[in-house]
């Protein structure tokens, strides 16, 4: 019987640049209340939210995600060329098939990567994170591009009081590659069917092609459903998350939750008692909710402005329609 040659891969994988890109187009809360009956106070005192991105024509999601990708390649020091595998977090292109990610690999110039889309909401950038670290770690790709896109303008009902205000448009990529030390953790993941209607989109595609809709579809939520759940059993997986990275609290230097509400982010800092030497991303206020864009965006920004730093030790978790969840301890690159 022939024996399988093993795999000559990375011992460890690590993020060795990010990147992102916001639509030029800025909407404040002021554009929203045009359609819903509220306030700026109300949207701010709820969730954060000032201002969000929405793209416009040229700004498609493969164009976001070219933007953006061309930075983390940039950033981490190498060439479109060596990117062996491209992995797109969306749930906002509306191509069945192809997956964008194999036009975003050709447009990079990237030598036949292997490309591919996944679709695990706001929780996608962990997903593809994870998938990412496996296939530097096991040599099926020395480098890996992994993006979290959306055009969420698309999928939102500007009529809908609890969702007009929440979304935002915008593509975040990080470039995973080999790394001495181990620089991205274990990742806590799963995922609760039972509870998939409190996040969902309004009626399937067939719906509104064979006219039993009239309303294109859209992304709604049961909002005090999913605040509870993020609050309390997504603090749970980031202690989860950190524990086994061997990491304490007091240890870390950031934490990157996903940009759902700036109160739920506020819970989740008070649940885990993060110390307030702890820098935290707030990245929601202005960029409003980009789901898989979110984390990489808001990881992004941090290292831009200063307030985060090559080699802090941060926590990322992403959680959102499934509902999916993951979440992990990571070296900043």
């Amino acid at each position: 019987m022939a024996k399988i040659k093993p795999s000559k891969g990375s011992p460890y994988a690590r993020i060795l640049g990010v990147g992102g890109y916001r639509p030029v187009r800025v909407v404040p809360n002021e554009v929203i209340l045009e359609t819903i009956d509220s306030s700026d106070e109300w949207i701010r005192s709820r969730s954060g939210i000032e201002t969000r991105h929405w793209a416009n024509d040229e700004e498609t999601v493969a164009a976001m995600s070219v933007e953006a990708s061309g930075k983390a390649i940039a950033d981490a020091g190498i060439t479109a060329e060596q990117i062996g595998a491209v992995v797109v977090s969306t749930v906002s292109h509306f191509k069945q098939t192809p997956a964008v990610a194999t036009e975003i690999a050709d447009k990079l110039g990237t030598n036949k990567a292997a490309a591919f889309d996944i679709s695990a909401g706001c929780a996608g950038f962990g997903y593809g994170l994870t998938l990412a670290k496996g296939m530097v770690v096991e040599g099926s790709a020395e480098y890996v591009l992994v993006i979290g896109v959306e055009r969420l303008s698309d999928l939102t009902d500007l009529e809908d009081r609890a969702t007009a205000f929440l979304f935002g448009d915008g593509a975040g990529a990080v470039v995973v590659g080999p790394s001495k030390e181990p620089a991205i953790g274990p990742t806590v993941w799963g995922s609760e069917g039972d509870k998939s209607e409190t996040i969902r989109q309004t009626v399937p595609w067939t719906d509104y092609r064979d006219g039993e809709v009239a309303k294109f579809p859209a992304i709604t939520q049961e909002g005090q459903a999913v605040f509870r759940w993020a609050v309390f059993e997504m603090a749970k997986v980031a202690k989860e998350a950190l524990d086994a990275a061997g990491i304490t609290a007091d240890e870390l230097d950031v934490f990157i939750p996903h940009q759902a509400n700036e109160r739920i982010i506020d819970s989740m800092v008070k649940t885990l008692k993060l110390p307030e030497s702890v820098m935290v991303a707030r990245d929601v206020r202005t960029t409003g909710n980009t789901s898989a864009a979110s984390i990489p965006l808001a990881m992004e920004r941090l290292l831009a402005t200063g307030e985060a730093k090559s080699g802090d030790t941060a926590l990322v978790i992403g959680f959102g329609a499934g509902l999916v969840y993951a979440a992990t301890v990571v070296t900043l690159p």
